[in-house]
């Protein structure tokens, strides 16, 4: 992956709007404020790809972003987030459950949660769903520049025990920790898919 050619293709709220390529898509999933922004932004070497807000629950769309005409990277809207009305949540749950049971593209879920928090009720369900769906279980851990280096280790832990998994990334928008591993998951999701 040279990431030369990395663009929004569109932000969409409905199965009409997805881009129309055969492209596989590999989405990312995970609660508003969690951090996917800033990811997509260091994954792909762009600064100001995918907005990021400091005033969670902006991604209100379904945001598809073209890779080297190899894949599309989706970013999910965030979930769990209390402070949008009853409707929006509703609204943007009803998005994302028509995204995942009808995209056919759809090659990966990988989940996104806060390295500084147990993982949420949503996030269980969430992961349940990526693991009873059949994709491979894979969580990123963002933000783990906000962490002293001896907390790490036990933060890590708690998640892979209350996620029930051992495919736990840490990772730093800031700093770039990460990004190799994620790249590699990436990189063989592709590789099968073409087998």
């Amino acid at each position: 992956m040279n990431l030369n050619n990395v663009e929004l293709l569109v932000s969409a709220v409905s199965p009409q709007q997805y881009p129309q390529n055969s492209l596989l898509d590999i989405a990312l999933a995970g609660r508003s404020n969690v951090g996917k922004s800033s990811l997509i932004n260091k994954l792909l070497g762009r600064k100001s790809l995918a907005r990021v807000s400091s005033v969670p629950g902006k991604t209100a769309t379904i945001n598809f972003y073209e890779i080297d005409k190899t894949f599309n990277l989706v970013d999910l809207p965030g979930y769990g987030f209390a402070k949008v009305s009853k409707a929006e949540k509703i609204r943007w749950a009803k998005m994302i459950e028509t995204y995942l049971a009808k995209r056919e593209n759809l090659a990966q879920v990988v989940q996104v949660v806060d390295i500084r928090h147990r993982p949420t009720d949503d996030d269980i369900m969430m992961f349940d769903w990526i693991k009873s769906s059949g994709f491979l279980p894979f969580v990123i851990a963002t933000k783990k520049d906000k962490l002293k280096k001896s907390q790490i280790d036990g933060a890590i832990d708690l998640i892979k025990t209350t996620l029930d998994t051992d495919n736990v990334i840490p990772f730093s928008a800031e700093k770039g920790d990460g990004c190799d591993e994620v790249w590699d998951f990436i990189n063989s999701i592709i590789k099968e898919s073409k087998q």
